[in-house]
């Protein structure tokens, strides 16, 4: 099992260098090079408030996220619901549940979607508005499975169908997610690793791109109006690679300290670090807070703050309750609420 254990490890790493490869060699920023950015926005309110430090803690349906692997960790059946205030006035909502199979692994699915107002249609000739309104929908739908391969290493594959819309426009993309967990030999440290969006390319195509076309505008005796569609370009996905540890500095009945760092790799920015912890007073009351974006330069990321709390009822429901706040700099600041239910 050991070496199934190497060999899986060693093929993540393996695939993630090489298809980061061009990327870490360039040393050139590819900013806004991609399509469904949204994809690249944490998911899980416990994650967030731990400054997104999260790929070798995840133990909760959030996982099929960060780590798919990691839903390995979440015992019985749980169930999250979750909202995300996000800036420009754009709201999140975040669905996953995890079922544990026991010796035949976990399943998990997701369900994310953006929340905008409408907008109005305006032209160069109608600045103020054509009459008509437009809205703007992102969709991820994701089925996950994940399974220990010994008592210390799980693996996790999250394949996801991937959807944007903006008026009579639209893309759509297949991807999947990979994660290993390894809990270490050394007092118990955990080591994650995880590639996000690792897929088909995006082109968006609709009736927006019809127009009437003059194939030769020197000539009067010609059809000037011929009916074509203009050419969209294909565009990746963000493909993130994580790589991160988690260690309990205390862990008893009353006191629980964790912290957590994350190293990202991303395809379209450069390299950083995030920083998290969680104190946890009885199984029931849990204070976070964590440092993101760490050596990228011009972030707006910086600190992010979490709560939550966590209540047994009827033996063995368990309610959770998380809130998180990240400070974006000079944009708005994000929050996000979710509520969470283990049985």
């Amino acid at each position: 099992m050991r070496a199934i254990t190497i060999k899986a490890v060693l093929i993540l790493l393996t695939f993630a260098f090489s298809v980061n490869a061009q990327d870490i060699v360039s040393n050139v920023s590819k900013k806004g090079t991609t399509a469904a950015p949204f994809l690249s926005i944490a998911q899980g309110t416990r994650a967030t408030g731990m400054g997104n430090a999260y790929v070798g803690v995840a133990d909760d349906p959030s996982a099929l996220f960060w780590n798919p692997a990691g839903l390995t960790k979440v015992a019985g059946t749980a169930v999250t619901f979750e909202r995300t205030n996000w800036i420009a006035d754009i709201n999140y909502n975040f669905f996953a549940a995890s079922y544990n199979l026991g010796d035949y692994g976990a399943l998990g699915v997701s369900f994310i979607s953006s929340e905008m107002d409408e907008m109005k249609v305006r032209t160069i000739d109608e600045p103020e508005g054509t009459g008509e309104t437009f809205k703007a929908n992102d969709v991820v739908i994701s089925l996950g499975y994940a399974i220990s391969l010994t008592e210390n290493f799980s693996i996790g594959f999250n394949p996801k169908f991937i959807q944007q819309s903006i008026w009579k426009m639209s893309a759509s993309a297949f991807a999947i997610d990979m994660g290993v967990t390894y809990v270490t030999p050394f007092d118990g440290i955990v080591l994650a690793m995880s590639i996000s969006n690792f897929g088909t390319k995006m082109k968006l195509d609709g009736t927006s791109s019809l127009v009437l076309y003059d194939p030769d505008q020197n000539s009067s005796g010609n059809n000037g109006n011929i009916p074509s569609y203009l050419q969209t370009d294909e565009w990746e996905l963000p493909l993130n690679f994580r790589v991160g540890l988690a260690y309990d500095v205390i862990k008893s009945d009353m006191h629980r300290l964790l912290v957590a760092v994350d190293a990202m790799h991303p395809s379209d920015d450069f390299e950083s670090v995030n920083i998290g912890g969680e104190y946890t007073f009885n199984d029931m009351f849990s204070l976070r807070g964590g440092m993101k974006s760490i050596f990228l330069e011009d972030s707006e990321e910086s600190f992010a703050v979490g709560v939550g709390i966590k209540q047994m009822l009827l033996g063995n429901l368990t309610f959770k309750i998380d809130y998180s706040y990240s400070d974006f700099g000079r944009l708005k600041d994000v929050q996000k609420f979710s509520v969470t239910v283990m049985f």
